[in-house]
């Protein structure tokens, strides 16, 4: 047969078809999620996310030279404080869990670069991520705790801090009172388009973050809406974000895609907990292969647009690039 195009003849080995790769990954990318509480000796397994634990301020050491030692040189940090309340004080006290967590890591661990994840539902009373109004988070209430949690974790050794809240303002709100405060040469990573998902629900008991009554629907975005994205990205670079963020990154590859075509700033996504426990869940009972599934998600997220990759699996994949299996 008389074949001009032959796509197969760029797929004979392994050598040629690493060279023909569109879709490049490094390690430099990855940014691992951390879980951090209060107490002393403390490393407990989070039940639904096999594998992964909250470490007490004194333990964390060992965590953070493992990730170094495999290459991964950021981490995004979450505090879990021992006490909640209705402002989620906890959130910018400045002894407070992910404050103390900050000051350690860079103590032992210099050349990591840090990330503080602001937002307030770890910290108040009734799990939402922001101050309360009868039964609605206020908005604007809620921007001037955030803007201090973001200060409050730069002072304490955040190298970027990452919004998650979903309140409209907020990067405007924080770069503001950063510039005001002489860290106006701090990267924000925005939770550009975060979505109410199903993803999520391993995360809550992690962070003990559920709230507890209603849901996040008013303020997390419905996840039919594409043009919306488009809007909150824009949005948010025009406030002054550095680095945008799609979460979950999974069944959204289609938007990841859309916001990078749309903005030229970083992209980033976030494979949540509930894609890392799916993972876990069907390769325990032999239905797939964990390794080979975990480097397909990876490799989807940046193939849809993503620079920067924030996974649970982070060490894992690390190793996977030094191998050659991915990358």
């Amino acid at each position: 047969m008389e074949l001009v195009q032959r796509p197969r003849r760029l797929r004979g080995n392994e050598i040629l078809r690493k060279m023909v790769r569109e879709t490049r990954m490094d390690k430099s990318s990855l940014i691992y999620p951390m879980f951090v509480q209060e107490g002393n000796n403390g490393k407990e397994e989070i039940h639904s996310m096999p594998g992964q634990y909250r470490y007490s301020v004194d333990c964390m050491e060992e965590k953070l030279v493992e990730l170094c030692d495999a290459g991964v040189r950021s981490v995004m940090l979450f505090g879990i404080p021992d006490r909640k309340d209705e402002l989620g004080s906890g959130a910018y006290a400045q002894d407070g869990i992910v404050q103390k967590a900050f000051r350690k890591a860079k103590q032992v661990c210099p050349d990591l670069y840090l990330i503080g994840d602001v937002c307030m539902c770890e910290y108040t009373s009734h799990g939402h991520c922001g101050v309360l109004c009868g039964q609605e988070v206020d908005n604007d209430r809620t921007l001037e705790l955030l803007a201090k949690t973001a200060l409050s974790q730069v002072q304490a050794g955040a190298d970027m801090v990452a919004p998650s809240d979903m309140m409209d303002g907020r990067v405007a709100c924080i770069r503001r009172i950063l510039d005001q405060n002489g860290y106006e040469n701090t990267p924000i990573m925005s939770y550009a388009v975060k979505f109410a998902s199903s993803f999520y629900g391993p995360f809550r008991e992690a962070a003990d973050s559920a709230p507890s009554f209603g849901d996040r629907k008013s303020y997390q975005m419905d996840y039919h809406n594409r043009r919306e994205a488009r809007k909150e990205a824009l949005l948010d670079v025009a406030e002054g974000a550095d680095i945008l963020m799609v979460k979950p990154a999974m069944a959204y590859g289609d938007l990841i895609r859309e916001i990078k075509d749309c903005t030229d700033v970083p992209m980033a996504a976030y494979s949540v907990s509930g894609e890392y426990s799916m993972v876990k869940a069907a390769a325990r009972a032999g239905f797939i292969d964990e390794e080979r599934v975990m480097c397909e998600m990876a490799a989807g997220a940046y193939r849809a647009g993503a620079d920067l990759y924030i996974s649970y699996f982070a060490g894992e994949l690390a190793k996977c690039m030094d191998d050659g299996r991915i990358g």
